[in-house]
């Protein structure tokens, strides 16, 4: 039997590093001796997440370009450069079948080497308008495995494969786990939960609005779920009482997930394809502060679905209260948001990006 060799690049973010780790583990259970590498950017989160998964990684001297002029940028085509020797040195040594890529900087030079050794290439992008990185990078790649309709005005048709995004498969059936999440919480299950999402480092301006507005919550008789993330977890733990749960990181996004009942969320591709499995009523305020605007563009693409509400950062303080009070006392609103965000839902994402590399290694 063919023991098969797989690269899979993706980080900076959770949203590139997980999906990634999602499809190892897929590749893992059909091939159980296939060896694995992970290729991602020096100092970058992935360096640390992906040995917590069990599997290799090595880091490439890569960072993404800045906005403005910083010594950064004047490094870049000497990062640029270095990286694309160090992949195709890995390239070499590793020898592997199939190179895969879910995003961030280190997936660029990665897999450009492997498609000019001939090494058959995929490329998943999660967002619904992608960064300049894939569509070069597409050019070149075998398949495109994709979460959102309409993607042909930026990849090469006849590669596109609609797959969706890999999620956590415990998130599946939460409606069971409703009373064991809400004694978790230690949550009144007679009052309705808020869930605040603002990523694993944090979301300054979510958070200043959760602040402005919590007394609101809790004369409403909302509890909440607030996940402030690490970065403002200091300044914002003094919240912490018996219905206002103050988190820096969520372990258990099950548990989470099967005990709220409105959810207030950015709109990274990841999270948007969790919501939609979950199907709970979401309030999406996307980060302004992202290549392309694209967490406003996946929050959209669930709004023409009328499967969530949207509000920019810029219209929090005149509009924030008015939507949230409304979703609130309008059940028939809640339950037709849900009902419209979870047909939007992939849960078979990662057997159907596995199913393409499959095709590619067995061609």
């Amino acid at each position: 039997m063919t023991k098969y060799k797989f690269i899979l690049s993706g980080g900076g973010t959770g949203g590139h590093i997980y999906p990634a780790i999602a499809i190892a583990n897929e590749l893992k259970l059909q091939f159980p001796d296939a060896e694995f590498l992970f290729v991602g950017a020096k100092d970058k989160m992935e360096m640390q997440k992906v040995p917590q998964a069990g599997y290799e990684i090595k880091g490439l001297w890569i960072a993404g370009l800045q906005r403005k002029l910083t010594l950064q940028n004047l490094m870049f085509p000497l990062k640029l450069a270095s990286s694309l020797l160090e992949s195709k040195r890995i390239i070499k040594k590793f020898k592997p079948n199939v190179v895969i890529g879910t995003g961030g900087f280190a997936s660029g030079p990665l897999l450009q080497a492997a498609g000019s050794a001939g090494i058959p290439t995929v490329v998943q992008e999660q967002n619904s308008f992608p960064g300049i990185t894939n569509k070069l990078l597409s050019k070149k790649a075998n398949a495109i495995c994709v979460a959102y309709q309409n993607l042909e005005r930026f990849f090469p048709k006849e590669k596109i494969v609609l797959t969706g995004n890999p999620v956590r498969q415990d998130l599946i059936d939460i409606d069971s786990k409703r009373d064991e999440a809400i004694a978790f919480y230690e949550l009144d299950p007679n009052k309705k939960t808020l869930l605040v999402l603002g990523g694993s480092l944090g979301a300054r301006r979510i958070n200043q609005l959760i602040e402005k507005e919590l007394q609101n919550f809790l004369s409403q008789d909302v509890q909440v779920i607030w996940q402030c993330g690490k970065l403002y977890f200091e300044e914002y733990k003094k919240y912490n009482q018996s219905n206002v749960k103050v988190v820096d990181f969520i372990e258990r996004m099950d548990f989470v997930y099967a005990a709220s009942d409105v959810i207030i969320s950015r709109a990274g591709a990841s999270s948007v394809s969790e919501l939609c499995i979950v199907g709970k009523p979401v309030i999406f305020i996307p980060s302004p502060n992202v290549a392309e605007d694209h967490q406003t563009k996946n929050a959209q693409a669930i709004v023409d679905a009328k499967g969530a509400i949207l509000l920019k950062e810029s219209e929090l303080n005149e509009q924030f209260s008015i939507v949230f009070e409304a979703l609130l006392k309008d059940e028939g609103k809640q339950k037709q948001l849900s009902a419209n965000i979870k047909k939007l839902a992939m849960p078979k994402a990662t057997q159907a990006i596995v199913a393409e590399i499959v095709k590619l290694i067995k061609r």
